[in-house]
Parts: C-alpha cells; structure tokens; sequence
C-alpha cells in the first residue's frame, strides 16, 4: 500500500509540468502569430502621404515599420527632407530679422526668398514626388543621390549666405549701436558746453581775490595817509587837442595799469599821450591810490574821475539809465527769470552790475565828456599795446565818426546775428548782411561826431528798444547799440591793427600776433584769471607792474 501511493503522487507530479510547458508554448505561439497578423496583414493607405515624417503616436510606429520592411533608404530620404526644410527656416527667419531691422539690404532679402523657394521646389519635382514621397515601391538609389545633390547644393549656398548676413547684421547693429552712442554724447557734450560756459561766466564776472585784495589795499592807504593823496587841480594837458588822448572805462586797477603802462612803453614820444580814466565810484579812490604810489612813466599824463562827476548822465538824459530805473524793464528781466537752461549766461549778465552800470555806455557819449578834444582812441580795459599808435592819428578817416576793425567772414560777424531783423524798423533801415566791427580799439573823430549828431542817433534807436524787441539788454554788451548808432560812419581799419579772440581762441597765429599793434583779451579768459589761456598770458603779465608792493601782496601768481 504504501508502495502504491507513492507512485501515484510522482506520476501526479509530472503530469503537471508537462502541461505548465504546453501552456507556455501555446502562449508564445499566440503572440508570434499576432505579431505576423501586425506586419503583413495591414495595409495603409498612401493616397495622401506627406513627405514629412510623422513623430508621435501609432503612425510613428507604423511608418517606422514599414520603412524596415519595404526599403531601408526610406529613412535616409526622410533626413535629407528634414534637412531641407531646417534650412528654409533658418532662412526665413534670417529674412524676417532683417525686415524687423529695415536694413539697407533688399538684394540679399530677395535672394533669400528665392533659395526659400527653391528648397520647395525640389520636392514638388514630379520625378522626386512621384519616386520619393507618393510611392511605397522600392526607392531608386540613382534618384535619392540626384535628390540629396541638389539639397545638399542648396545647403551650402544657405550656409554661405547665412554667414555673409551675420556679418552685414553684426555690421549694422555695431554701426546702430555706435549711431545711437554717438547721439548720447552729443547730448552730454551739449550739456557740459552749456554747464562750462555758464561756470566760466561766472568765474569771468566775479571778482577774483587777488583784486579785491588790491583794491583794499590801496584804500587802507589813502585811509592811513590821506594827505598824500589829495586831490590835484586838472593839468591844461588834459583839454589839448593837440596831444593824443586816449579813454579807457573801468573798474580793473591792474588792468588799466597794464593797458596804460603798454601804451607809454611802446610809445616813440610818451610825454604827447593824455589818458582819461574813468571808473565807478567805488574804485575811483583806488584807482588813484595806485597812480600816485606809481606815477605813469615817460611823462605821459593821466586823468581819473568817476562817472559821478560827468553830472549830465542821469535818467532824465540817459535813456539805458531811466529803462533800467523801470517797471517794465523789471518786468522783463523777471520774466527772463523764468527760462533757466536757455537764459541762464544772459541773466547772470543782467544780475551783474557791469552790465547795468554807465560804464559800458559812456562811448556814446564821449562829445560831451570831452567837448575840446577833437579825436580821441578808446581803449578796453582787457588790450595790450605792442607798438606805437600814434599812426591811428593819422588816418583819414574820410569824414566818418568810427575808425575800428571789421570781424566779419563768411556769413558770420554780420548785423543779423546782433540786431532783430524782423523788427520793421530794422528791416527797412539795415542791410542784414552788413559787416560788424567791434569795440575795443576805436578811433573816433569827435568833430564828425557832433555833425552827424551820433549821440541823438543813438537815443533814438535807444528808446525804440525800450521792450528790448530790437536787441537784448546784457547781449554782446553795447555792440548792438554802437552798430546801429555807427551804421553809416564807420571806417574800416587794417586788421593789424587790432588782434581779437585771446580771451577765447587758442588757435590764433603767433605770428598775427607779433605783427598787431593791439591785441584784445575779449572773452571769458582774461588774463588777470587763473581760467586764462596760458599761450597768451605772459603777453600780458610782462607789463604787470610785479614790483609794486601790493601786487606781491595779494598773490596774483604772475
């Protein structure tokens, strides 16, 4: 019994693996044959084939099934499609970034446009569509290698010219670039000029240390010994019309000192030159203090007064004097007040008190400052005489009033750029292109002066600009007024005889510069200034009179 048990769990047991691998089998058998079901029972569909390659999905699978059963260069031909297509959007969108720049580049815009088009044109070849993309047959190796000739022809075009654009691209962004760099400085120069003009004005029209020290310092004098410097009784040399006489207005010590001193040392006969002095009040005891302490040398005689004591000149005369004194002229400068970045260096003028004060327009007056005197040379206060003048003398001045050097070239220095010429008056009375001279060096004949009667002339003009519509108060100083006034009866000099722009231009000819009688300091940089050109300046300073004790005192740096 126990013998007969066992066998029969045994054969039990090898029943069951036998039928475990019949299953298995039947499994593996089943799943083969649906995989042949798969790949060679189905039939898809080619009447709308695309060249494109599907990439997702059931239809990836398929494709890639049936490109390894009916022909392996199916995948090939599917790259180099690829390919093609990568470049005609490259393409494109070099194109597009083009248009987007508006650059000047339309010969190369066309030519992409059309390799574009032809990238296209090569798949709708009825050859390759037909052989290539609509057909399930075997694909021709002949006709894949023609087909990926020509795409591959059109590749390297693509490529070369996609490497000429980056060029003309990097080109024309670099020149934007620097354009638009270029227009930002230009916008910070212009803002930094106009900074740098208003502070060299500033530091033109204030005082400088050096003469305030001066100034004091020739008043502690008078103060500490005033019988010193008691006033003198006028020398008959002052009124005689047969000596040369010279006018210098201003409120500088040092600087008429140096104007006086270059006219007697370069003067043949020094004793025959009269200098009339005239300064405001605060200066004038100053101003002789200095003179007393250093006599003018060569015997040459100099008169000081104040404009004070020319009692003539008052408001009720004086037409600047009484616009000045007026409601309306406040009114306008308050105004004025209001444009800070267009008026800024004209508003500084009209605050400062030399370009409200009679110093500046006592040369429309010099007639009846001076009623016995028949010529006369005014001198600014910021010139220095190199040679003899005495030859200004003998000038003919052909029966005009003003003898002075012309400024004018090209279309610059003309009457338009100093008086409003869309002011009817000025329109029908002046030539706009009428050459300007200036003031610095002027010989004025004072018996034509009271002939043609230039100071009624000049009040006229005066008081038809009382709203300031023919000319600006503070605008190129008193030239404006001395055009108009001298219009008709200015005598043109030679330009040797008077040398502008030390006072601005660092570019003027030493050799102009030697061979001028006069050369004028006009500008912001005098040469009394630490702003001064440098070039320039020992021009100046070598007739400083660096021995006088106060100017080693107050530090001017000579």
């Amino acid at each position: 019994m126990a013998v007969s048990s066992r066998g029969t769990r045994g054969g039990s047991n090898l029943r069951g693996f036998f039928s475990y691998r019949i299953f298995i089998s039947a499994m593996f058998s089943l799943l083969f044959i649906a995989t042949l079901s798969v790949l060679f029972t189905t039939n898809p569909s080619t009447e709308n084939d695309n060249s494109d390659l599907p990439t997702t999905g059931n239809a990836y699978v398929h494709r890639t099934f049936l490109a390894l059963k009916s022909d392996p260069l199916r995948t090939r031909v599917d790259l180099i499609h690829q390919q093609a297509k990568d470049h005609i959007s490259l393409v494109n969108a070099y194109a597009a970034y083009a248009r987007k720049l508006k650059l000047d580049i339309s010969r190369q815009l066309k030519m992409f446009d059309e390799l574009a088009g032809n990238f296209s044109d090569i798949s709708l070849k009825p050859t390759y569509r037909a052989s290539l993309f609509e057909s399930d047959s075997l694909i021709e190796e002949d006709v894949l290698k023609q087909f990926e000739k020509e795409v591959k022809d059109r590749v390297k075009i693509a490529r070369m010219m996609i490497v000429e654009a980056k060029e003309n691209y990097d080109t024309q962004l670099k020149i934007q670039k620097l354009k638009d760099t270029i227009f930002a400085v230009n916008e910070s120069l212009a803002k930094a000029k106009k900074n740098g003009a208003l502070a060299s004005l500033i530091s033109a029209k204030s005082v400088p240390k050096s003469l305030h020290c001066l100034a004091m310092r020739l008043m502690g004098e008078k103060i500490s010994n005033p019988e010193k410097y008691r006033d003198e009784n006028p020398m008959p040399e002052f009124e005689d019309p047969s000596l040369y006489h010279y006018a210098i207005f201003s409120d500088n010590v040092i600087a008429v000192s140096v104007v006086v001193r270059s006219v007697v040392k370069n003067a043949v006969e020094p004793w025959k030159h009269v200098f009339h002095v005239v300064t405001n009040r605060m200066n004038v005891a100053a101003m002789k203090v200095w003179f007393k302490m250093r006599p003018v040398e060569g015997g040459a005689f100099l008169e000081i007064k104040s404009v004070d004591e020319f009692t003539f000149l008052n408001s009720s005369y004086v037409p600047v004097l009484r616009q000045v004194e007026s409601a309306k002229i406040h009114q306008h400068y308050i105004e004025n007040q209001h444009d800070k970045v267009a008026n800024d260096a004209r508003d500084l003028k009209l605050r400062n008190a030399k370009y409200l004060s009679m110093l500046d327009y006592l040369q429309f007056y010099l007639p009846e400052m001076y009623p016995k005197l028949r010529t006369i040379l005014l001198l600014d206060d910021d010139v220095v005489v190199q040679k003899d003048l005495t030859g200004l003398w003998k000038i003919d001045l052909e029966g005009k009033v003003n003898g002075a050097v012309e400024i004018c070239f090209g279309s610059f220095h003309r009457y338009s750029q100093y008086v409003n010429f869309s002011h009817p008056l000025i329109k029908e009375t002046f030539n706009p292109k009428a050459c300007a001279w200036t003031y610095g060096m002027n010989i004025f004949d004072l018996d034509a002066w009271r002939r043609e009667k230039c100071t009624e002339h000049y009040h006229y003009w005066q008081n038809k600009n009382e709203d300031q519509s023919i000319w600006k108060l503070g605008t190129s100083g008193t030239l404006p007024p001395g055009l108009i006034t001298f219009y008709s009866t200015t005598k043109s000099l030679d330009k040797s005889w008077h040398v502008l722009g030390l006072g601005y231009n660092p570019s003027i000819s030493m050799d102009e510069i030697n061979n001028a009688a006069v050369i004028h300091y006009n500008g912001n940089m005098k040469p009394w200034l630490d702003i001064a050109l440098n070039q320039y300046k020992n021009l100046w300073t070598k007739y400083v009179d660096s021995d006088m004790e106060f100017v080693q005192m107050c530090n001017f740096g000579l």
